[in-house]
């Protein structure tokens, strides 16, 4: 069964590392890293949700649903619990601000693994290593999370994942895919960018 799925990005994030900029807004090659998975992601969904307590840091994509967390110093919950709330799909697919070169087929890939399959959050894994911020969760989830992150729990994303029902699809470690699920966490892995 087909479901609308919406496209949510993760622009969060105090990103001391980078002296306070926005992960999304830093440039590679000429382009920022936001709008570099617009452009992979806005042919696949029709509604794309940004994620942000800085609204006024992306203006320039006041097209797209710009949203803020409810549930501060809640970490990636808290930015997908906010996704939940402002999506008219039935499911999200949720992208790190911080992944700068998405891959478009394994994007239709998952969604159509995601399709068939009956599951909360379905989550790409490299051998034991999961990507659960290039996830899609079903809006089933919604009242759950929220309950989750109003308690005192730990709000680490792999926590939470404990509490519902996950699939996981496994994914050859190819250097394609390498790529597609590449953070930038530190200014040394731009450094070390060969693209």
């Amino acid at each position: 069964m087909e479901r609308k799925i919406s496209g949510v990005i993760l622009s969060g994030g105090a990103n001391k590392r980078f002296d306070g900029t926005i992960k999304s807004n830093i440039v590679i090659d000429g382009k920022t890293i936001i709008s570099r998975i617009i452009s992979k992601i806005k042919d696949i969904f029709d509604e794309i949700i940004i994620v942000t307590n800085s609204p006024e840091e992306f203006v320039e994509y006041k097209n797209y649903k710009i949203v803020n967390d409810k549930f501060l110093k809640a970490g990636l919950l808290g930015g997908i619990h906010a996704a939940l709330k402002a999506s008219s799909g039935d499911a999200l697919f949720v992208f790190a601000g911080d992944m700068p070169f998405l891959d478009k087929k394994i994007i239709v890939s998952q969604i159509e693994s995601y399709n068939s399959c009956q599951c909360d959050v379905l989550i790409p894994r490299v051998k034991n290593n999961i990507e659960p911020l290039h996830a899609i969760y079903n809006i089933s989830i919604y009242k759950s999370l929220e309950k989750y992150l109003e308690g005192d729990n730990n709000k680490a994303v792999r926590e939470y994942l404990k509490t519902v029902n996950v699939r996981f699809l496994d994914v050859d470690e190819t250097a394609l895919t390498k790529d597609a699920f590449t953070n930038i966490n530190s200014p040394s892995d731009l450094s070390s960018l060969s693209s």
